[in-house]
């Protein structure tokens, strides 16, 4: 029923008589349809217009009520269309019964005029306000889907940004950042049935690593230009000064968790990404000297992209390697610098680096096979 129409009425009764009264006594405010069986009812509520109600006698030959109203309830496009049993059988138990089976309302016969309006006009209302809450719910759901995706879209963008902060300091890792981010997600879905990693890496959650992972160096930010762009070898005291910018990407992260209410889970990964990616599988990494499954397992999915990338990227104190020597390189890592299981990962996945690798190239920076 839209703005201005009167609502519709569906009757159904196999007496061509009743038909006539019941019309009769609806039509000056109702838009009445009429059906003589529950075959002929059926095939009415699926043509338009659709009824805002239906009065449905009970004791009919062929299809009773009963039957029509189970067709109706199945079908979900009748299935909330309100019914009124209409009926001769005026007994207690047969109202109970048809109030059980899901009616609206049951009125006996003889029709009293009167009643016949007052019942029809109340459950019209209530349809009236249920559909209205229903449009509302929709309206409500639709407008949180809306913003929790422009929230997902600012997230996205202010997470580059922070990241590209550090890329900024150092200008020479181009699309480190999306490389990394590509890396992450490739050992992820390999490792996500991996009996060691399965209750960790659920879809939503290697959305979310991929989410985190461009925060992994945000505490460059904190390292002196003249250590971090420095052409040469860093000297002992440099090179401490160098690995501080892990907790301080922590730092960062956590301080930034102060601003909101609640743990936001991609700043939690964020948080152990930017603090453990160093950390080696035998316990000389830094900054903590964690070792084996103490590391996050974020943190080692992280530390072997980003050596990975490291290695076949240019910097002013070195040319960038060919994809199939960083890849031995890795694979010598296994169980030393990297976890075992993430390094067969890796080397099942290796194809798939390599393409990340062409795609997000800068000009020629990667070097191939």
């Amino acid at each position: 029923m839209t703005n201005g129409e009167l609502p519709t009425i569906l009757v159904v009764d196999d007496s061509p008589e009743n038909l006539t009264v019941l019309s009769e006594l609806l039509q000056p405010d109702y838009r009445v349809r009429a059906a003589t069986s529950g075959e002929k009812a059926l095939r009415v509520v699926a043509s338009p217009p659709r009824p805002d109600i239906i009065l449905l006698d009970v004791m009919m030959p062929g299809m009773d009520g009963y039957e029509v109203f189970s067709r109706l309830r199945a079908d979900e496009r009748t299935s909330d269309i309100p019914v009124i049993f209409v009926t001769a059988m005026d007994s207690t138990e047969a109202e109970i019964h048809g109030l059980d089976v899901g009616a609206v309302d049951y009125i006996a016969k003889p029709i009293v005029p009167s009643i016949l309006r007052a019942r029809v006009h109340t459950q019209l209302e209530l349809k009236q306000a249920r559909d209205w809450l229903k449009d509302q719910n929709t309206y409500l759901e639709r407008e949180l889907l809306r913003r929790m995706k422009e929230n997902l879209v600012v997230q996205d963008v202010s997470i580059h940004a922070l990241a590209h902060l550090a890329e900024i300091r150092d200008p020479e890792t181009g699309n480190h950042l999306r490389r990394t981010q590509g890396y992450v997600r490739a050992l992820a879905q390999r490792l996500r049935d991996h009996p060691r990693f399965a209750h960790f890496l659920t879809a939503h959650t290697i959305d979310l690593l991929v989410k985190s992972a461009p925060l992994h160096d945000i505490g460059k930010v904190g390292i002196p230009d003249h250590i971090l762009l420095k052409p040469g070898k860093l000297t002992a005291d440099e090179w401490e000064i160098m690995k501080t910018h892990a907790k301080l990407g922590s730092d960062a992260i956590e301080y930034a968790e102060r601003d909101v209410d609640r743990p936001l889970e991609f700043l939690v990964l964020a948080k152990d990404i930017a603090h453990y990616h160093h950390e080696r599988w035998d316990g000389t990494g830094y900054p903590d000297g964690l070792a084996g499954d103490d590391i996050p397992i974020s943190a080692r999915l992280m530390a072997l992209a980003d050596v990975f990338d490291a290695l076949i990227s240019p910097r002013v104190y070195k040319p960038p390697m060919a994809f199939h020597e960083a890849r031995d390189i890795i694979l010598a890592g296994r169980a030393s610098h990297f976890d075992p299981d993430i390094t067969d990962a890796f080397a099942s996945t290796y194809d798939i680096f390599c393409e990340v690798a062409r795609r997000y190239s800068e000009n020629d920076e990667a070097s191939s096979d």
